[in-house]
């Protein structure tokens, strides 16, 4: 079945931070259902994602990246465009979480996840904003933020922190960007089912009250987040500017 046009992504290259697992790696089938080219960043092996996007009739580029290191993150984007040609999206999915008390929380576990979450983020879409203006193009960057872009959360001090501060970049560069062919908006998940989440599944208590607390009676998957993604991707969305798209299965809504 054709995609029709203004939920097309063809004739698009998508680069998708932490495209090695999880949302990253949903997102990444999402968008090659959907038509386009993926340039997959992970800081480990890509071959599974790789896979899944070619079974789904997609084109994956992996591009090996530590986006805890400032000078790869500051050469990436700029790289990428030169090796593969103009880049139309960028979604910011690579995160890393810490959990302690708040008392115990180190600083060490504070800069690892704003490094990697918010930073990476904010000079990441630096970056393609800088080439999208100067060579009067168009382009879209989705960040993925969280139900913690709104809530406090339990023992995640800096991943808290780094979300929140994920919504308020989005909005910023939606008000800088907006009127140079930029669109930026971001997907809030609820509680899907990845490597992030392990620790709260396996708690049985835990993972009881999360469910009792989602309307939809189930935790979300990858796909659910890739697709909404691919939304903001595609030209369906061209009128949303400094959006947060929560899906959560209703989390937020009770």
């Amino acid at each position: 079945m054709s995609v029709p046009s203004r939920f097309s992504l063809a004739g698009r290259r998508v680069v998708v931070t932490g495209a090695n697992t999880g949302i990253g790696q949903g997102i990444a089938v999402s968008i090659a259902r959907a038509g386009g080219t993926v340039i997959g960043v992970g800081r480990s092996a890509m071959d599974e994602t790789e896979k899944k996007v070619t079974d789904a009739g997609g084109t994956f580029i992996p591009a090996h990246a530590d986006l805890a290191d400032r000078e790869a993150t500051r050469s990436l984007i700029d790289g990428l465009w030169n090796e593969h040609g103009p880049l139309q999206g960028l979604v910011n999915n690579a995160g890393i979480i810490r959990r302690a008390d708040a008392v115990d929380f180190t600083e060490a576990d504070w800069d690892d996840v704003i490094d990697v979450n918010l930073r990476s983020l904010f000079f990441l879409s630096q970056a393609f904003g800088r080439r999208i203006v100067a060579e009067e193009s168009r382009g879209k960057i989705v960040n993925i933020a969280s139900l913690l872009s709104f809530q406090g959360g339990i023992r995640v001090a800096s991943y808290t922190a780094s979300k929140h501060g994920a919504l308020g970049i989005t909005r910023l560069l939606a008000c800088e960007w907006a009127a140079k062919g930029i669109n930026v908006n971001a997907v809030a998940p609820g509680y899907v089912v990845t490597n992030n989440t392990e620790a709260l599944r396996a708690d049985e208590k835990r993972s009881a009250s999360i469910l009792e607390r989602i309307p939809a009676g189930r935790w979300g998957t990858p796909d659910d987040i890739g697709d909404a993604a691919v939304f903001l991707l595609a030209p369906a969305s061209d009128y949303m500017h400094g959006a947060v798209v929560p899906v959560d299965g209703g989390w937020l809504a009770r």
